[in-house]
């Protein structure tokens, strides 16, 4: 009788723990100490991101005079979206041409006021100023084109690979107005107290104005 008693006892502690074990594999595993815990974004160093993005806007005159196309290669994105003064789209293919060629040349290029607004580590707009004198562009017709004057610029740069990269620039040239007209006064009016004086008429000894005279030969 105690022998039944000791194995129905080892089998009721047996399905206990069976059970127990089963429990504890069908609960969730607790999730991480840290898994509500937000990850903060590295703060952007918004100094040297301007700097190193005006040093790029301001190297460009350098890179035209030089046909650096090395350059180009570097700062454009393979996949840049340019918007040229004449509102023609371009890309990297396109400038690497006219960089390497020699197609765009000018006496003087200058560049200045520009402007990085950082968006963030990874991402910033920069807006500048050209003023461009002697400018020309040889299209691939071989025909010269004009492109002296004053310019803005708007460039979006991304950060790929630790690389500063063009994505997107657009330009437009800055059209001169011409001066208002000088304001004149207007005629003042007679006052109506004050009448015209009567004509004064010839008097009888005088006479007619004499001839002009000849011109000398």
């Amino acid at each position: 009788m105690k022998r039944y008693l000791s194995i129905s006892m080892l089998i009721f502690v047996a399905g206990v723990v069976g059970l127990w074990q089963l429990s504890c594999a069908n609960q969730p595993a607790p999730p991480p100490a840290n898994a509500n815990v937000a990850v903060a974004e590295p703060t952007p160093d918004k100094a040297a991101i301007e700097a190193e993005l005006t040093r790029i806007e301001n190297d460009w005159p350098r890179i035209i005079k030089e046909h650096d196309a090395a350059a180009v290669r570097r700062v454009e994105a393979d996949d840049v979206v340019i918007i040229y003064p004449d509102g023609s789209l371009g890309g990297k293919e396109q400038d690497l041409k006219d960089i390497d060629s020699g197609a765009l040349s000018a006496d003087s290029w200058e560049v200045s006021d520009v402007t990085v607004k950082v968006l963030d580590k990874d991402s910033a707009i920069a807006t500048s100023r050209s003023v461009v004198k002697g400018g020309k562009y040889k299209t691939p017709e071989g025909k010269t084109n004009d492109i002296s004057g004053e310019y803005r610029s708007v460039d979006t740069f991304v950060r790929r690979n630790e690389q500063w990269q063009l994505i997107a620039s657009a330009t437009v040239p800055v059209l001169k107005t011409a001066p208002a007209p000088a304001m004149t006064s207007p005629t003042p009016k007679s006052s109506p107290s004050m009448k015209p004086s009567p004509t004064a008429k010839a008097s009888p000894a005088t006479k007619t104005a004499s001839p002009a005279p000849a011109k000398t030969p």
